[in-house]
């Protein structure tokens, strides 16, 4: 009997669907203009701040980063009014999920996760061994912290939630967190990905996680320069959390994930104030239009604290995604969640929302 080429767990591994590049795109459609209001990026532009500092680098680029990252670390330790040794970086967010879980994880081990969010949770935890544990979504498509409470169990490791969540948009408030923080027991981790923070703090009701870190040791904070920094091409993510846990993440991850580039970067970005509020400001005036469209064509839509929002345009979302597609739109189908008749929409310029806008009405005309 052949042996199995693969570690178990390739095998049942689901691949992550990245959206096609736009180059791409243009040469199978014959299109020369495609708006991509698909993957969360600003539609700004990276960071000028972030841009200087990356050209002030390249001259350095033949030698190997700094492993410990140390200067981005003490900025955002002093920024977060945190320790040094509370911060991990990472090659992006996704590293750092994948790191959290190869730290925790043993076969076996439970972990709970909305449904629908991000799937890179799953994904890792259960190439690992572990067992993803699925909390559908509250009659109003919030995550359910009552229902995730009452799903822990001694086997959970894990709890993850994405705050804004993704694909939703919407936010878990301070009330809620309150109360899940509450109800768990303190050798469980709860990781909160709010990769979307600045742009969800304009909500009122948004909780400031830190206070949670500082009470709750086994609490991890991760957050981006991906979105509102506008430097999602050179991967740069952090988290904030407790001394042991960041030791433990430090053994393992990879020693030069963060390149010194991506490093120069979050530098540059982190100094560059006006860009994020520049970015920031013009997310909820996308929104706004967007939002002012569905209301005016009865379309259900999640009410959004991050810079995409989820609408249900009563259409199948394979048909509508491909027929945006072929007039220059390209946006996320919901049917890649299994909600077949939604479209998850990136904010934009204003010229760009009111395009998609456009094209949207034409191809919900035709069909």
């Amino acid at each position: 009997m052949a042996k199995s080429l693969f570690r178990n767990e390739v095998y049942s591994a689901k691949a992550y669907v990245p959206g096609k590049p736009v180059e791409d795109l243009k040469r199978e459609l014959k299109i020369n203009e495609i708006e991509k209001l698909a993957s969360n990026e600003n539609p700004l532009g990276p960071s000028p701040k972030a841009m200087e500092y990356i050209k002030n680098e390249v001259k350095n680029i033949n030698m190997y980063p700094d492993s410990a990252a140390k200067k981005v670390r003490e900025k955002l330790a002093e920024k977060h009014n945190v320790k040094f040794e509370n911060v991990v970086v990472g090659s992006g967010g996704e590293e750092l999920i994948k790191t959290i879980a190869e730290t925790f994880i043993n076969p076996g081990d439970e972990v709970l996760i909305a449904t629908p969010t991000f799937g890179k949770y799953a994904t890792d935890v259960s190439f690992l061994g572990g067992i993803v544990i699925n909390v559908p979504l509250d009659k109003e498509y919030k995550q359910d912290v009552k229902k995730i409470v009452e799903s822990v169990n001694e086997k959970t490791k894990l709890i993850f939630i994405c705050n804004p969540n993704n694909p939703t948009g919407n936010i878990m408030t301070k009330s809620e967190e309150d109360y899940l923080v509450k109800n768990l027991p303190q050798d469980v981790v709860v990781v909160f990905d709010e990769a979307y923070y600045e742009y969800a703090i304009k909500n009122k009701e948004y909780p400031e996680s830190l206070n949670i870190l500082k009470e709750r040791p086994n609490t991890i904070i991760l957050r981006t320069f991906s979105k509102v920094a506008g430097i999602a091409a050179v991967r740069l993510g952090y988290l904030l959390t407790s001394k042991e846990i960041c030791e433990a993440m430090y053994k393992i991850k990879l020693t030069f994930s963060v390149n010194r580039l991506a490093q120069a970067a979050a530098l540059g970005a982190l100094e560059d104030k006006e860009h994020i509020e520049k970015t920031v400001e013009l997310n909820y005036k996308s929104l706004a239009l967007m939002e002012e469209y569905f209301e005016k064509n009865n379309f259900e839509y999640i009410k959004s604290s991050a810079n995409f929002v989820f609408v249900n345009v009563n259409k199948d979302s394979k048909v509508v995604f491909q027929k945006l597609l072929e007039k220059g739109i390209i946006i996320r189908a919901g049917y890649l969640w299994g909600w077949n008749t939604w479209l998850r929409v990136s904010t934009g310029t204003i010229e760009q929302t009111k395009k998609f806008i456009e094209k949207l009405e034409e191809v919900l005309k035709a069909n």
